[in-house]
């Protein structure tokens, strides 16, 4: 285990010249404006059980638009709502509320697309002019549904235990078996995670862990080896005059995280520090930049509860976990984060041009999809940027409870380019989905509160999946269509 070497920096300083953090210069556009003037809003409540996901199946495009419509559509029957539009003048009706969506008959078997690719695409560019790329697949599911029965309150637990227990062990099987097929795990995993193989399953969908099982033991150690080396390298270079303010803006940001009771545990506080200095001294290319801070809490939290019994995971409490099981989750922290930030690195070089693009990206599909909305927006003097900066910079986890976060993290692991690509489309979704209420307002104040500020914090796994429900949706009308999305 890492233990602090107070020789270490003196000898470094003297012998190796350290990477450095680039200084942003001051910037005064329009953008940074709005970057800097963005509200944080944290909500949060209890952990739900985890949902339940039938066995998805190739399916031609007419069948696989039509299931996703009809889960839809089934939603807002059973509200008594209208029901959504086809096609992409979709425009979503009020919010549903949380309670499962029932099957029209039967089973529902949900969908995945009849491409089946996986294959990694290059890392989206600044200077990309052309709209949205064809996606190499699409979702494996759209939603997820709990029984055969339209009322889900005659599910008696032990059905539902069983289901839970099944769904458990297709995951136990598949993880345990020689050589994890991943694109299995994929499938799987894109309708939620079961909590106990969830650790394992994002380190693989990460990339993070081979495959094969057997190398995996020597990769964690060689890993969580490389992790403690750098420490020693280069983590009393914090104080240098070079790295000073990057520290300094650490140190300020990560009391700014939630949940509180995560934060305020001084070991914990010490772990997402080291996680960022080092990851930052590591990318000069970016460097430090606010919002990169949250997307540690996820993976600590995920990987924490395999050694705690946590309620809910804005409680979790480290205090009774051995200091050398902590440092192994620190290191595999640090590297299923840094392989997250690998496709999204743009969105945190100079100027961030990676959210930028997305900004305008998302502007573009809206007005394609509720055209209403994209309206009434630009009516009242509404930027994208003033409201969608957070939600592109922080991956929408300043917009939901961390339950929620994790069960969404679920599904982007699970998608090529999800964190990037899909992640656009979530926002189209998450944006439309406010559309009742967004149109009742017609003060530019009131407007811009109500979208900094959505009123999510109630929200349960049933949310996220009527959510990514629609943005599946919405990726193969427009994704696979692009002459829908021009204009």
């Amino acid at each position: 285990m890492w233990e602090p070497q107070p020789d270490v920096g003196s000898l470094l300083r003297s012998t190796a010249k350290m990477p450095t953090t680039p200084v942003k210069a001051k910037r005064v556009s329009t953008f940074q404006e709005f970057e800097s003037n963005t509200s944080d809003a944290w909500d949060a409540g209890e952990d739900d059980d985890e949902l339940l996901a039938m066995a998805a199946e190739s399916l031609n495009s007419e069948v696989v638009m039509e299931t996703a419509n009809r889960v839809l559509r089934n939603h807002s029957q059973r509200q008594g709502r209208p029901t959504l539009q086809e096609g992409p003048g979709l425009q979503q009706k009020p919010r549903p509320e949380a309670e499962p969506p029932s099957p029209p008959s039967g089973d529902l078997r949900l969908v995945k697309s009849v491409s089946e690719s996986h294959t990694s695409c290059p890392a989206e560019s600044a200077s990309d002019a052309a709209p949205l790329q064809r996606s190499q697949s699409l979702p494996h599911s759209a939603t997820v549904t709990l029984g055969g029965t339209s009322d889900p309150s005659t599910l008696s637990s032990s059905a539902l235990s069983e289901r839970e227990a099944s769904r458990l062990d297709k995951f136990k099987q598949l993880l345990a078996g020689p050589n994890t097929d991943l694109e299995e795990l994929r499938r799987l995993s894109w309708s939620g995670i079961p909590k106990p193989v969830r650790p394992m399953t994002w380190k693989l969908l990460s990339g993070y862990l081979p495959a094969n099982v057997d190398r995996r033991p020597a990769t964690l150690q060689r890993k969580q080896k490389e992790y403690f080396a750098f420490i020693e390298h280069y983590y009393d270079s914090r104080n240098d005059e070079v790295h000073q303010d990057t520290y300094r803006q650490i140190h300020i940001d990560i009391p700014r995280m939630s949940p509180e009771a995560l934060i305020l545990q001084p070991k914990v506080t010490e772990i997402f520090e080291r996680i960022l200095f080092i990851w930052a001294i590591r990318h000069p290319a970016s460097g430090y930049v606010q919002g990169i801070n949250d997307l540690v809490t996820p993976f600590f939290v995920v990987f924490i509860c395999e050694y705690i019994e946590a309620e809910e995971v804005d409680t979790v409490d480290v205090s009774g976990v051995p200091a050398e099981v902590l440092c192994n989750i620190e290191a595999d922290t640090y590297w299923c984060m840094s392989k997250l930030l690998d496709g999204i690195q743009d969105n945190y070089t100079f100027a961030q041009p990676g959210i930028q693009m997305k900004v305008k990206m998302l502007e573009e599909l809206v007005s394609r999809i509720d055209e209403q909305v994209h309206r009434h927006l630009d009516q009242h003097e509404v930027r994208y940027l003033q409201f969608a900066f957070r939600w592109m910079n922080n991956l929408l986890m300043r917009e939901v409870p961390l339950r929620c976060t994790i069960r969404l993290w679920d599904t982007y692991q699970s998608e090529p380019d999800g964190f990037s690509h899909f992640h656009l489309y979530v926002c189209a979704a998450f944006l439309v989905r406010w559309r009742k209420e967004i149109l009742e307002e017609k003060d530019f104040q009131e407007l811009l509160l109500f979208l900094q500020n959505l009123p999510t914090a109630h929200w349960d796994d049933e949310d996220i999946s009527l959510l990514l429900a629609e943005a599946y949706r919405l990726k193969f009308a427009f994704a696979d269509a692009p002459n829908h999305y021009k204009k």
